[in-house]
């Protein structure tokens, strides 16, 4: 009985994933919830709009490892100064968990010019 927890996220999958936890709303559901199974329900059925089938489980369980890559390595970067080692996605999920508003594109930190020369993520959905 294989769910395909273990299957690997394509870049775009993460992309997808990451937009949707940017909205305000998603993140105000996620913020201090603990029983989370209905946003990451969600989380799944706007995937699927997108033509991605992810159940809440492997939402879940990317997110949550989004989030612990990010925080072990704002960890380490603390102790060893720069140069600084990053994680794939690090700018958007920084943008997320410091509660800066993703550009209107959709994609990467308003305020921020780290993306620039990266896709659009909208344009890639259409």
């Amino acid at each position: 009985n294989d769910t395909g927890a273990g299957k690997h996220w394509s870049d775009n999958e993460v992309r997808a994933l990451i937009n949707i936890w940017s909205d305000e709303k998603i993140q105000q559901m996620l913020e201090g919830a603990t029983r989370n199974k209905e946003i990451f329900e969600e989380i799944a059925r706007r995937l699927m709009k997108r033509g991605i089938d992810r159940d809440w489980k492997q939402c879940r369980t990317k997110y949550k490892n989004l989030k612990y890559e990010y925080r072990a390595l704002q960890k380490e970067n603390e102790h060893l100064g720069n140069p600084r080692r990053k994680m794939r996605f690090y700018d958007e999920v920084d943008c997320i968990l410091r509660r800066q508003p993703l550009s209107p594109s959709g994609w990467g930190c308003e305020s921020s010019s780290l993306l620039s020369g990266t896709k659009n993520f909208s344009d890639e959905i259409k």
